[in-house]
């Protein structure tokens, strides 16, 4: 690193040096220029090698740190900038450069709820404006799948600091089923994130079962300092979802093989974004394919599954295969005849 901090500074002056057309510049003179900045900076008095010197000039000539310097030798003794524009600091960037960037700019902003990279939000503003001006406000590639004004994101810190720091929450919690809020301390040992919506998954007082709890439906919440935190202390979270698509997870249901019949239109879908990663063809034909999962039974696989319509038929277990003939002959009935239209009555003649 320190190597790399002196070629900054050395390129870093030879580049001030050859942009400063007050005064002509020998090599003998640069030499001087860059011993004096080694020394102010990094406290180095041995100075700089005229072989070193030499071969940063060339090296910023070159292409390899993508400099591209215009440097000549005017007189066969003054060196200069054949471009009076020109300056290491602000070269253009390319164009895989500005998608690489913009990339990690888009990335960075998903984390705007967390206090660890609340210091770079002014660095990543920075970073944006930079890449849009360049692009020349050019319309983004990018676009990550994100709901700014979901209710609960201000909590993600919180929680997440309780994890870290091993504090119990006291948490106002209402459920969408509840006709009133409850109180409780609540130990939380991960946050889960699943279409695009947080839970929060850990330990209720007195309770011993792991549970989700929707970052939407709580209230408030505080620390808990009459409780002592119940860490995790053997539940990998791999390995608990991993029978499962998305976050409701039974203890005690074994997950079972589900058989599927998908309509060509939808398979290539199918195929290429599997539900889950058990996912594979039994059966392929011009109708369609089969595909077998290995999951539980849960609430997630059957709205994944309505999700496809027609598009998707449950062909085993018999239990799952009748859960979702009943809620699509729910669904067709809420399509029943056309209601009569409702207006103000005719005006009277």
């Amino acid at each position: 690193m320190p190597a790399n901090r002196n070629a900054l500074i050395r390129y870093k002056t030879l580049d001030a040096c050859l942009r400063n057309r007050q005064r002509t510049w020998t090599l003998d003179d640069l030499i001087e220029r860059v011993s004096e900045a080694l020394y102010e900076y990094e406290g180095i008095d041995k100075g700089i090698s005229r072989r070193t010197v030499q071969a940063d000039l060339q090296l910023m000539r070159s292409d390899k740190l993508g400099y591209f310097a215009p440097i000549v030798v005017v007189d066969k003794k003054y060196y200069t900038y054949d471009d009076p524009t020109y300056s290491i600091t602000n070269i253009p960037l390319s164009d895989g450069d500005l998608s690489r960037m913009n990339e990690a700019v888009e990335v960075l902003k998903q984390f705007r709820g967390f206090s660890h990279f609340s210091a770079l939000n002014d660095v990543v503003q920075k970073l944006e404006d930079h890449v849009y001006a360049t692009a020349r406000k050019s319309a983004r590639v990018i676009d990550f799948e994100k709901n700014d004004n979901l209710r609960g994101l201000h909590l993600l810190d919180e929680l997440y600091q309780a994890v870290v720091q091993q504090r119990a929450l006291r948490i106002e919690y209402q459920s969408f089923s509840a006709r009133a809020p409850q109180t409780f301390t609540f130990h939380v040992w991960w946050l889960k994130e699943f279409k695009n919506r947080w839970f929060a998954v850990g330990l209720r007082n007195g309770k011993g079962l792991l549970i989700n709890l929707a970052l939407d439906r709580m209230l408030s919440l505080s620390v808990d300092t009459s409780a002592d935190y119940v860490p995790n202390e053997h539940i990998d979270p791999d390995h608990y979802y991993r029978h499962v698509i998305g976050v409701t997870v039974s203890e005690n249901l074994r997950p079972v093989r589900v058989k599927l019949f998908v309509t060509a239109r939808h398979a290539p879908y199918v195929e290429t974004k599997p539900l889950h990663h058990s996912q594979r063809v039994l059966a392929r034909t011009e109708a369609g394919m089969v595909i077998e999962l290995l999951v539980q039974h849960n609430f997630e696989l059957e709205k994944e599954i309505l999700g496809f319509g027609d598009g998707m038929q449950v062909l085993e277990p018999a239990r799952l295969r009748h859960s979702i003939q009943k809620r699509l002959q729910a669904g067709l009935a809420a399509y029943g005849p056309e209601p009569e239209p409702t207006g103000p009555p005719a005006p009277d003649n």
